[in-house]
């Protein structure tokens, strides 16, 4: 009998079902007929919304391996065997009413199971046409012409960095698996900004290297580049607007836009920062000295320690600045994790104070915070010390913590984040600092030094007033502060 190609196959089916083919699953088809052509590099991402019916393309791309190839052994994994189990369910069902695939069903019950298979084939060979195994399963041993690795990625599994891990070892075991010039084939949609379903470097993502470097993909969101429904016949602009609604925008973007995001609801998204470039630029005029970001002039800052030596494994030490222009925008412009080799941590003190006194003077600080829970009570004598004798004019202020964190922090970020009225320097974007706002929760993260840090920043930014119309006292301190004067209101009468 004379083969066909893949879109012919499904085409049929499709008419065996009284439905036509919709254009993004004809997408799909011929996206697959080309990488079962290809000679080499058959290692490929398909990723859909939900309910696209990715799986039945997929599913019928088995079947049809199975026709073209009555050798080919196929593997199903998913994160939970269920599922994987159901996909081989569908390629059975597609074997026995296909008109072109009915021959292939083996005349031995025992080898049609819900799980496994083995169609009727001419080589005796030990693995079945079609096996399904849960993520977790033991997959040693077998081999693979076909490899579908169906919903690997699913919440449950990926939303730490040691399950993400863990997950990315148990895959690379299906290197071992496939035969030499098999396909290997993802399908699924990212449940965290850390997906596995990542084919390029990107910045951002300092995490791990991309699972799936140099994979070929296949995206279709819901929404085309022109905000179009993909699927209009089942998915129209009233029914994708109610489901964004329904979902949340995190879950929408994640599982419909396919954008790789925190699906735990934080509050802290780092998608509302303001990104900028410039530098702090001191200058004179008319007398006065003046700071400005680009063009834009700053009236005040706020720095502040929240220090750790290199021996505690559980903390960072981390310092961060946060000024603030003439029109209340906040620009976090400077964040250091203070790093000391293990050669000096007997006296990590000194030479932490030395790195915070070079962060004072290059950001030109008139002041810094240190938080003195724990070891940071004896800290603020050594850097002053320290600044005196490098002849850095700063205050040294000492704080003391006492409020829950996660609050301090949700607080403290929360309105400015709404308002898109936080701007941070580029370099920041190349710290752990976005890492931990994108992980953080209200319930409390793994990390979170550099947020604290500069949630202690932006509650502490003194609120300042106009000169004009105001009696108080003139605040001392660098000269560059406010366009024209800042002041602090006499409070020391009575009611």
């Amino acid at each position: 009998m004379m083969t066909i190609d893949f879109f012919e196959f499904v085409y049929v089916w499709f008419r065996l079902q009284g439905l036509s083919v919709p254009k993004h699953q004809r997408k799909m088809a011929k996206w697959l007929s080309k990488l079962y052509a290809e000679d080499s590099g058959r290692q490929a991402l398909l990723m859909a919304f939900r309910n696209s019916g990715k799986s039945t393309v997929v599913g019928l791309f088995c079947a049809w391996a199975l026709y073209r190839d009555n050798a080919c052994r196929i593997l199903v994994i998913a994160a939970d065997y269920a599922l994987a189990k159901k996909m081989v369910r569908n390629v059975k069902r597609i074997i026995e009413q296909h008109p072109l695939t009915g021959n292939l069903k083996p005349s031995k019950l025992e080898q049609w199971a819900s799980d496994q298979f083995t169609i009727k084939r001419k080589l005796e060979l030990r693995d079945p046409s079609m096996l399904a195994k849960g993520l977790d399963a033991n997959i040693t041993g077998l081999r693979a012409d076909l490899i579908i690795c169906d919903d690997v990625e699913v919440p449950r599994n990926c939303d730490t960095p040691l399950k993400r891990r863990e997950m990315r070892e148990k895959l690379k075991e299906l290197d071992y698996i496939l035969t030499p010039g098999g396909i290997q084939l993802y399908i699924g949609t990212p449940h965290t900004f850390y997906t596995i379903y990542q084919t390029e470097r990107k910045e951002e993502k300092q995490e791990t290297e991309p699972f799936l470097l140099n994979f070929a993909k296949l995206e279709i969101p819901i929404l085309n580049n022109e905000g179009k429904s993909s699927w209009p016949e089942r998915f129209s602009e009233e029914k994708i607007a109610s489901i964004r609604q329904r979902s949340g925008e995190n879950k929408f973007m994640s599982q419909m836009m396919l954008k790789p995001l925190n699906l735990k609801n934080s509050l802290l998204n780092p998608d509302r920062l303001k990104p900028y470039r410039q530098e702090l630029s001191l200058t004179f005029a008319n007398g006065k000295t003046i700071l400005k970001i680009g063009e834009r002039k700053m009236l005040s800052a706020s720095a502040w320690w929240d220090p750790s030596f290199a021996a505690e494994k559980s903390d960072n030490s981390v310092v961060a600045c946060v000024f603030t222009d003439e029109d209340g925008q906040y620009w976090l412009h400077d964040l250091e994790y203070i790093r000391i080799d293990k050669k000096d941590e007997d006296k990590a003190a000194t030479l932490q104070c030395e790195k915070i006194a070079d962060f004072i003077e290059r950001n030109h600080l008139p002041s810094l915070r240190i938080e003195v829970n724990g070891i940071g009570r004896f800290l603020p004598g050594i850097l002053k010390q320290t600044l005196k004798n490098r002849k850095i004019r700063a205050a040294v202020l000492e704080v003391y913590s006492s409020s829950n964190k996660e609050k301090r922090i949700q607080e403290a970020f929360e309105v400015l984040l709404a308002e898109r009225a936080l701007n941070v320097h580029g370099r920041i974007w190349q710290t752990p600092f976005i890492k931990e706002m994108r992980e953080w929760s209200p319930l409390g993260s793994v990390k979170d030094d550099a947020l604290d840090a500069v949630a202690g920043c932006l509650r502490s930014e003194p609120l300042r007033f106009a000169s004009a119309g105001v009696s108080g006292e003139i605040l001392k301190g660098a000269d560059w502060q406010g366009g024209g004067q800042a002041f602090y209101a006499k409070s020391d009468f009575e009611i």
